[in-house]
C-alpha cells in the first residue's frame, strides 16, 4: 500500500485508546466504568449509522423492536471487549478454555505441525483468537484491514510480534501475492468470513432467519493449497480476559476428490458452522461486533 494512501478511521478521536488505556490504569474500577459508560451514551449519540444498524441487526435476532438501551448494551459490550484487547495488549494473561465439541480434532491440528486456515467471525471474544495461536507456536498471518487509530491491533501486534505478522487487506492487488507467499512459507492464516466488503467470493447460507451472502474464499484457499479449515469463535467474560473458545470439526480437502466435491463439501461444512454461531449469537445477541448492515438475503429461487 503506498504511504501516501489514506487510511480510514475507527470512531472517536486520536487520543481515546491512550486516554481509555491510562484511566484504566489508574482510576479505580467504580470511577472508571460509570464514565465508560457514560461515554458509551455519547457515542450512541454522535454514531447515528452505527446505531441505526444496530437496531436494525438486534430486531431480527430479538424478533422484535430493539429499545434504545437495548442498543446501548450492543455498543457497551463492544467497548468492554476494547477494553479487554486493550489489556492483552499491555501484557494481561488470557485464559482460554475450549468447549468438549471438537476438542480433540481441533487440539490435534493445533498441535500439528501443518498449517491450516483458521476462521472466525466478529464475535465476542473471537478477534483475540489469531493472536493467542501465537503462544500454541505456530507462525500465523492475520488478515486484517488496516486503520489509521486502531490502538489494539498496535498493542496486540506488539505483544505477540514474534509468532504473528499482519496481511493488510486494504490494497487487494498486493493482498493476493501476500497470500500466497504465506501460504507456501509454511504460514497459517487467520481471518475472518462475516463481512463482504473486501471478499473475492461470496455465497449464500442459511442464517438469523433468511439466505444471506457469506464470505467462501477460505474454502477456495483451503482447495487451492490442500489446507485444512477450522473455525474458532470465542465468547469473552464481562470485562476479564477469559474466553470460553468453541471449535468446528475440521474440514479437510481432499485432492483426489476434485474441485467441485471439495467446494460442495466445503459449503456444508460452512453451514453447520453458521449454524453453531447462530446459535451463540442468540444467545449472547450483544457480542455480534458488527455496526454494519446484516449480511444482505438472497432472493429465493424461482
Amino acid at each position: 500500500m503506498s504511504p501516501t494512501t489514506t487510511l480510514r478511521r475507527n470512531p472517536g478521536p486520536s487520543w481515546g485508546y491512550g486516554f481509555l488505556l491510562w484511566a484504566e490504569r489508574w482510576w479505580p474500577r467504580w470511577v472508571f466504568r460509570p464514565v465508560l459508560m457514560a461515554g458509551t451514551w455519547v457515542a450512541l449519540g454522535v454514531m447515528p449509522a452505527q446505531r441505526a444498524y444496530s437496531r436494525e441487526y438486534l430486531a431480527v435476532v430479538l424478533g422484535r423492536p430493539a429499545a434504545l438501551v437495548e442498543v446501548w448494551r450492543h455498543f457497551f459490550a463492544l467497548a468492554e471487549f476494547l477494553m479487554t484487547e486493550l489489556r492483552v495488549g499491555r501484557g494481561a494473561p488470557v485464559r482460554c478454555t475450549l468447549a468438549p465439541e471438537n476438542e480433540a480434532a481441533f487440539e490435534a491440528l493445533v498441535r500439528s505441525d501443518r498449517p491450516a486456515l483458521f476462521g472466525s467471525f466478529h464475535f465476542g471474544g473471537s478477534d483475540l483468537l489469531g493472536y493467542l495461536l501465537g503462544e500454541r507456536g505456530r507462525r500465523v498471518s492475520i488478515i486484517r484491514l488496516r486503520v489509521g487509530n486502531s490502538g489494539e491491533t498496535r498493542l496486540l501486534g506488539e505483544r505477540f510480534g514474534r509468532q504473528v505478522s499482519f496481511l493488510w487487506v486494504n490494497d487487494p492487488v498486493n493482498l493476493l501475492f501476500d497470500l500466497k507467499a504465506a501460504l507456501e512459507a509454511g504460514d497459517s492464516l487467520a481471518l475472518k468470513c462475516d463481512r463482504l466488503e473486501f471478499s473475492a467470493k461470496a455465497e449464500p447460507f442459511d442464517f438469523l432467519g433468511a439466505r444471506r451472502q457469506f464470505p467462501f474464499t477460505i474454502y477456495h484457499l483451503a482447495i487451492l493449497f490442500e489446507r485444512p479449515v477450522v473455525f474458532c469463535t470465542a465468547v469473552a467474560e464481562q470485562g476479564r480476559a477469559e474466553l470460553r473458545v468453541f471449535a468446528s470439526p475440521v474440514f479437510t480437502p481432499v485432492p483426489a476428490a476434485g474441485r467441485e466435491a471439495n467446494t460442495q463439501a466445503g459449503r456444508r461444512h460452512f453451514q453447520a458452522v453458521l449454524g453453531q454461531l447462530e446459535a451463540l449469537v442468540r444467545q449472547h445477541p450483544y457480542l455480534w461486533f458488527n455496526f454494519i448492515p446484516l449480511n444482505p438475503e438472497v432472493p429465493a429461487a424461482r
